[in-house]
């Protein structure tokens, strides 16, 4: 990018979140944006996490986008190969490529007040935006402890996401450090290979069957030729999981049958009376993210497999010494130690109306409006914020919902007219958190006992949506301009004024959001009519706005009253990649 260029939208990562902002744009009738990828290529935590086993954990029909279902998906959990290639025809079929700048880091981002606009500096040159959407993924940064004499290892050291295809662990001693989502697809898939496998495990987490199986070649034609078979199953699917939430929000102690079956789950397997005490989660589950394997509990039965049910503390030499003085020999350490989730590097590269970056904004605990905007930081979005993680469901219906809230964000922009920027209230902001933050006091994630990457060092959860998906898309089907600030260059007018300007504009309102306030307008605005792209699935006059992944419904993203909502909404955790004890 050789000068300094200007776009009306800039996107931060090619992820999901980041291709499915570029589709929606487009199909918003906005083509003057860019998608800032700092890697090689695109797919986000697809891309990046390649390890052995690596699989969703989220059936593969839920775990695609609405507007782009994938008849032909190899297996009803699909594997990091076929996500990543269903990414990449995401990115062609919808004409994404000329938009993507890869090998383009993010450095920095700072809010021009008196241009209204986002001065971006990145690896390959400097452009300006007018509106940034950060799609950067909360699962994109590895964590990795800071244990003493790591340093001083001699052998090869590396973590789940940044895996060394080209180490060969055959006939070495590794060490495999935590027990999230991808060490337990880890585990099984080495531990044939290995000469000793030791588990470290701080924490042991609730495992239930996954019931993996390839989708035959009938299904996938029917998928093909009778489409409404594929919505129905997807529909079947999401609706299972969201009869599931009340029992995480409302009433935990319903969890007790699930528990049942994730301990007869461990009783096949683990004869061993001392190693099944280990193994036994002292917690309610769910209060970390359950986790699916049928193969985990057999690899740890191998005689080759060793279990310390304690945390590492010190390495000395090749030497680990666990918490409980446990002392293990080995050849290679690996790191399922999760992701900078409540901490996310990118806040530190965002500097807002104020000269404060993101970073020091959410110091004492990450807040977005919805989800996606944050106070003192007009013009900027989030994919994936704080509190719109999930403990049942897909990530992808969350993004769809947040993407149905950019497309309206975008649209009030332009009916405000001119050099305009929209800034969220702090009272709004800090209202929507209290109401976030009361919700979750009832759920299982604060109450059911355990220490998990869903809390901020405050011990707050940051994480997760305390609602059904469903209700997520209400929420953020459009924006509430009360809930704003409007800036123009060298003025800022009052809000009341814009609100009633827009409203002769707007033909109707939409139907007030679940838990907002009586006779609050959410008014949403029409469509650009834009002209579906080769490949996409056209505006359906028929969609309804009910929320939820319901069968026929699709995300469309055409915008107006065609616009269907089907996807529902929400870190779940999609795969081994959404939950290493961090790393969906």
């Amino acid at each position: 990018m050789g000068g300094r260029e200007h776009v009306r939208v800039a996107v931060i990562g090619s992820g999901f979140g980041g291709l499915g902002a570029a589709v929606r744009l487009r199909r918003e009738g906005i083509t003057d944006f860019v998608v800032l990828e700092r890697a090689d290529s695109v797919g986000g935590t697809w891309r990046d996490n390649s390890y052995p086993g690596c699989a969703c954990d989220v059936p593969s029909h839920l775990y695609s986008f609405s507007f782009a279902p994938n008849p032909d998906w190899p297996r009803t959990f699909s594997g990091q190969p076929a996500i990543r290639a269903y990414l990449e025809h995401v990115a062609d079929t919808f004409g994404l490529r000329p938009h993507i700048r890869l090998d383009s880091e993010v450095r920095m981002m700072r809010w021009d007040a008196e241009e209204l606009r986002w001065e971006i500096e990145t690896s390959a040159g400097e452009l300006t935006a007018d509106v940034v959407v950060s799609a950067t993924g909360p699962l994109s940064d590895p964590k990795v402890p800071e244990v003493p004499g790591l340093a001083e290892f001699p052998g090869k050291v590396f973590h789940s996401a940044r895996w060394d295809h080209d180490y060969d662990l055959r006939g070495k001693r590794v060490a495999m450090i935590g027990t999230g989502a991808s060490a337990i697809q880890i585990v099984p898939a080495i531990a044939p290979e290995v000469e000793r496998l030791t588990l470290f495990q701080r924490t042991a987490p609730w495992v239930m069957p996954r019931t993996d199986r390839s989708i035959t070649a009938v299904e996938r034609w029917l998928h093909r030729q009778l489409p409404f078979t594929r919505a129905a199953r997807r529909g079947l699917l999401w609706g299972i999981r969201e009869l599931q939430v009340s029992a995480f929000t409302k009433r935990p102690n319903q969890l007790g049958l699930i528990e049942s079956l994730a301990k007869a789950n461990m009783a096949r397997s683990i004869k061993d009376p001392a190693l099944r005490a280990k193994l036994t989660p002292s917690y309610r589950i769910g209060c970390k993210r359950i986790l699916l394997s049928s193969e985990y509990y057999p690899a740890l039965a191998r005689p080759d497999v060793d279990l310390v049910a304690s945390g590492l503390k010190e390495i000395r030499g090749s030497v680990l010494v666990a918490a409980d003085g446990t002392e293990t020999e080995v050849d290679a350490i690996i790191f399922g130690t999760g992701f900078h989730v409540t901490d996310m590097p990118i806040a530190d590269r965002v500097v807002g109306a104020e000269g404060q970056t993101l970073a020091d904004a959410w110091k004492d605990g990450m807040q977005a409006l919805r989800g996606a905007t944050a106070a003192g930081f007009p013009n900027w979005m989030t994919i994936i914020g704080p509190n719109t993680g999930l403990g049942n469901s897909s990530m992808i219906l969350m993004i769809e919902s947040q993407l149905n809230y950019m497309a309206d964000y975008l649209r009030q922009l332009g009916m405000l007219g001119g050099r305009v920027a929209l800034g969220p209230r702090p009272s709004a902001v800090n209202r929507w958190n209290r109401q976030v933050q009361a919700r979750m006091e009832r759920t299982v994630w604060n109450t059911g006992g355990c220490t998990s990457w869903y809390l901020d060092a405050q011990g707050r959860n940051t994480t997760v949506w305390p609602g059904t998906t469903g209700e997520f898309r209400r929420e953020t089907r459009s924006v509430d301009l009360a809930e704003y600030e409007v800036l123009r260059v060298g003025e800022r007018e009052r809000v009341p004024a814009v609100a009633v300007a827009v409203s002769a504009v707007v033909p109707a309102a939409v139907p007030t959001a679940a838990g907002s306030k009586p006779g609050r307008s959410r008014g949403g605005s029409a469509g650009s009519g834009a002209a579906p792209l080769p490949g996409a699935l056209p505006p359906d006059p028929r969609a309804s706005n009910a929320g939820g992944a319901g069968a026929g419904a699709s995300n469309a993203g055409g915008a107006g009253a065609g616009a269907s909502k089907a996807g529902g909404a929400g870190v779940a955790g999609e795969a081994g990649v959404d939950a290493a004890e961090g790393v969906a």
